[in-house]
């Protein structure tokens, strides 16, 4: 009976070895993906920080667009708007008829 007994706990350390092995394992892989989950975090942050400044940028280079006008812009304008002008007058002199 003891070499039965020998062989149950033999094998019982032999399965707890194991177990042990494959902790540390799932630690140390643990470890690893925590590791790189916060590196993914720190790569985000500093992206999402990009996108707002390019944003922010984006928005100041419209306003500025917006607000750049040349003189052919100007002269270009002022023609559609005389144009409009005189098509107003056309229909007003029609409703008058």
């Amino acid at each position: 009976m003891s070499k039965d007994y020998q062989s149950v706990i033999n094998n019982l350390k032999g399965k707890i070895e194991l177990i042990i092995s494959k902790y540390e394992q799932v630690v140390s892989e643990n470890i690893k993906l925590s590791e790189e989950l916060n590196s993914c975090k720190e790569a985000l942050n500093n992206n999402t920080n990009n996108i707002k400044e390019l944003e922010t940028k984006i928005s100041n280079l419209q306003l500025a667009e917006a607000f750049k006008s040349s003189s052919a812009d100007v002269k270009e304008a002022k023609q559609k708007i005389g144009k409009i002008v005189k098509e107003i007058d056309k229909c007003i002199a029609l409703l008058n008829d």
